[in-house]
């Protein structure tokens, strides 16, 4: 401990704190449909790489309608870049074999990370899910298939609001204690505004016995509209307090933006002073509020931190 940390009693006991563990972010990216998107997402991955992240996860589109573009960017990730990229992969309208396949794409290409998700119904949201009959039907059962094929990393999904299908929060626990004991060694949330859901939700989880690593998922505002849209198919919720800050800024990016950063600021250091070291940013593909998040996590490119050292 460094003398500037050390504190005692008149009774000569230390009483400082320990120090908190280092600062460590993950970026969540979606494969592009068009050149100018691709465009968008390279120069994303640039101004965010030399923050040296975790990994870097790429998202898998519904019933794996972007298995191709999924590939392909995880892949070009690995070939021009430092960074660990995670490949999103879902068991939605596969067979196992076909599922084994992507898999050992995966590992052929030099990816040793995936995020294994159940996926969306076929049918989208709200709709009945419908295991494929040859398929996997769960998301334990693809964990389980993941680390058959190769000795992969595997991160799983957590829901702080129980999942829009759950019938309570216990059986959404169980879930994730499922996948956990098939193999899972993450797990990341989806996002939410509201820490106290967060806490709350880590409570159950540790009394139940499970040990992973519970990173919160942080979605920066670029827009409220959408982002209030895709919290409502996903069970999340938006707190009355934060329509009430982006009111009137449809129009006004410059502002929201702002507002935006502030947000997220508030956010992360309220779970940073309770002890949270791991973060998980879903981009959206856009660099601006992710880099700015981490730059309130005190994190800086690593060029930077060499040339102050």
């Amino acid at each position: 401990m460094s003398p500037a940390n050390a504190r005692q009693d008149a009774a000569g006991r230390d009483t400082a704190r320990p120090e908190k563990p280092g600062i460590g972010v993950s970026f969540e990216f979606f494969p592009p449909k068009t050149e100018e998107m691709e465009r968008t997402l390279w120069a994303s991955i640039e101004r965010l790489a030399p923050l040296a992240p975790r990994f870097v996860s790429v998202t898998y589109g519904a019933g794996g309608s972007t298995r191709e573009r999924t590939h392909a960017t995880v892949a070009r990730i690995v070939r021009e870049t430092d960074l660990s990229p995670a490949a999103h992969l879902t068991c939605v309208a596969a067979t196992r074999e076909e599922v084994d396949d992507v898999v050992r794409g995966y590992w052929e290409a030099g990816v040793r990370h995936i995020v294994a998700l159940r996926g969306d119904p076929v049918g989208g949201p709200g709709t009945p899910y419908e295991a494929h009959p040859g398929g996997y039907a769960q998301a334990c059962d693809l964990v389980a298939g993941i680390r058959k094929v190769a000795d992969f990393e595997v991160s799983v999904s957590a829901y702080p609001e129980k999942h829009p299908e759950a019938s309570s929060f216990e059986a959404d626990i169980d879930a994730l204690e499922k996948k956990v004991d098939a193999g899972a060694t993450r797990a990341i949330t989806q996002f939410f505004f509201d820490n106290a859901i967060y806490y709350r939700y880590v409570e159950r989880v540790r009394a139940r016995g499970i040990d992973i690593p519970i990173v919160p998922g942080i979605v920066p505002v670029q827009n409220f509209k959408q982002t209030a849209s895709f919290a409502k198919r996903t069970g999340a919720s938006v707190p009355a307090w934060l329509a009430k800050r982006f009111e009137g800024l449809d129009d006004d990016v410059e502002t929201r933006k702002l507002v935006a950063a502030a947000v997220a600021h508030e956010q992360v250091s309220d779970l940073r002073a309770q002890g949270v070291s791991e973060f998980h940013i879903y981009t959206m593909n856009r660099a601006e509020l992710a880099y700015a998040i981490c730059h309130m996590l005190g994190l800086r490119p690593a060029e930077t931190t060499a040339a102050a050292a």
